[in-house]
């Protein structure tokens, strides 16, 4: 797709609150959810949940939540969130 939003080589996709970072047609994707956001000059992301997701459908969904934590600040949670997708589609890297 062209104009899409890329970091860091890997497409990043918003809907609403929610941030998917990756490939969806690779192993696992990243989802970032924005539980709070502060105001000031404009409204930015306070903290941020960050959860690698198998993309295996065939999964409960419980068990397609591979690993996950909570940040403060989008820039912190795209971060993590490429570290360790990174590591999860290339494990012996």
């Amino acid at each position: 797709m062209e104009n899409m939003l890329e970091y860091k080589g890997k497409p990043l996709v918003r809907s609403g609150n929610t941030l998917y970072y990756g490939n969806p047609a690779e192993n696992y994707v990243a989802m970032l959810k924005i539980l709070t956001t502060k105001e000031d000059e404009q409204k930015t992301a306070e903290r941020v949940l960050v959860q690698i997701l198998s993309t295996d459908e065939t999964l409960p969904p419980k068990e397609r939540v591979i690993k996950k934590t909570e940040k403060t600040g989008l820039y912190e949670a795209l971060h993590i969130a490429s570290i360790w997708l990174e590591r999860s589609l290339n494990p012996t890297a």
